[in-house]
């Protein structure tokens, strides 16, 4: 377990593969050994303050990373090998590991066989297998979030239209959070069965904005004064590909390539994660998942911005095919669980569609481009050209 009390150094003595998560998020030079011994003056709670992160969530990421291959190990030695239950999917990365702990105990964890890797590890190693495959050879639950691969109709959507999935709860009440006259989160179709969401919400570094405005809105962020100052979850894909279709839906493909001109040049994807000019970069604004918000200490100058017009959320949702929900039952109910939703709203800062989940969100709203629209678009297609649009607008 890593304590606030602990050194940079310290840490990495005892675990070098963190290296790349104190570098993600701002921890620069830490392969010089000149830097490190400085660092080791400090501790990490120090460190955090003066860089305005705040400690408790930057700490529980980096426990989260460390156990991961632990808890892997341990899944690993429980789970049936010759299960005849398949799960396959992505877990949000800050509750993956507490999610999979209470997997874990179920009665029937002999019988699964089971493949829940961290959502940051994207969909690629599925879709090929998706792609070719028949309702045979479809596992039996996948629990993922965003639009890639499971609205896509060249994909798993056209095993939905099949009625290949049920959602089993689909009789249930939603959390007025997605059950209001501004939000309809449940499939009306009865296929995917809501969980929670991820939102998307803007970190400002007051200091490099000056005195150009706060944005309020998405559409805030399509003003030319924020050209080449917007940084954006491009290696999340489920949370970047929801941001786009849902500008692309509201203001047209114009808008998606705006936003590429608003990308600062450092945070595209195919710069080095590792490169030198990334740290001397800082974007203006910064549009990530909610949760990672929560690392900036009030009265720096780092400023959390939940858009006026709403989050822009993508779905974490689950397929269970419908002729299998008698065996099915348990491992379902547990992902519908409060225990669940409150893991994933209290410690991932998901919000959940639990009805008896308290989100703690009172006066927030969320953007969302409506089963209509995903029922009568090609979202794939749709995808596709959102980032043309998008790649033409960073050129």
């Amino acid at each position: 377990m890593i304590e606030k009390n602990m050194s940079v150094k310290e840490v990495l003595e005892l675990y070098p593969e963190l290296m790349d998560t104190f570098e993600v998020n701002g921890f620069k030079g830490l392969d010089n050994e000149m830097i490190l011994k400085q660092l080791s003056k400090f501790t990490l709670e120090q460190i955090c303050k003066n860089k305005g992160i705040g400690i408790d969530p930057f700490l529980a990421l980096l426990n989260d990373r460390l156990n991961e291959e632990v808890t892997d190990v341990t899944l690993m030695d429980n789970k049936g090998t010759d299960g005849d239950i398949r799960i396959i999917g992505l877990l949000p990365c800050p509750v993956r590991i507490p999610l999979l702990e209470q997997f874990n105990s179920l009665s029937n964890v002999k019988r699964i066989n089971h493949n829940l890797k961290a959502a940051s590890e994207g969909l690629d190693w599925l879709k090929e297998d998706v792609k070719d495959a028949d309702v045979n050879d479809l596992a039996d639950i996948y629990i993922s979030a965003g639009f890639d691969l499971f609205f896509e109709d060249q994909l798993m959507k056209k095993f939905k239209d099949q009625k290949v999935f049920k959602d089993f709860y689909n009789d249930q009440e939603y959390n007025t959070d997605f059950n209001n006259e501004d939000i309809q989160l449940k499939d009306p179709n009865g296929d995917y069965s809501m969980i929670g969401v991820v939102p998307a919400v803007f970190l400002i570094n007051t200091m490099v904005l000056g005195d150009r405005p706060m944005p309020k809105t998405w559409k805030d962020l399509l003003d030319p004064i924020y050209k080449g100052s917007i940084s954006l979850p491009v290696s999340d894909f489920d949370l970047f590909n929801a941001i786009l279709i849902h500008l692309y839906k509201e203001f047209g493909i114009e808008a998606v390539k705006t936003l590429g001109k608003s990308l600062i040049s450092s945070m595209h994807p195919a710069q080095m994660v590792k490169s030198e000019k990334r740290s001397r970069i800082k974007p203006a604004i910064s549009i990530m998942p909610y949760f990672f918000t929560k690392m900036a200490l009030p009265g720096s100058v780092m400023k959390a911005v939940w858009p006026e017009d709403g989050a822009i959320i993508s779905p974490i949702f689950m397929l269970s095919k419908a002729d299998k929900e008698e065996e099915l039952k348990e491992i379902t109910d547990m992902f519908m669980s409060t225990s669940t939703g409150e893991i994933l709203s209290h410690k991932g800062l998901f919000p959940s569609v639990n009805e008896n989940v308290d989100n703690r969100l009172v006066g927030k709203t969320f953007k969302w481009i409506g089963w209509n629209y995903i029922d009568n678009n090609d979202i794939g297609s749709i995808l596709e050209k959102c980032m043309n649009a998008f790649n033409e607008g960073m050129m």
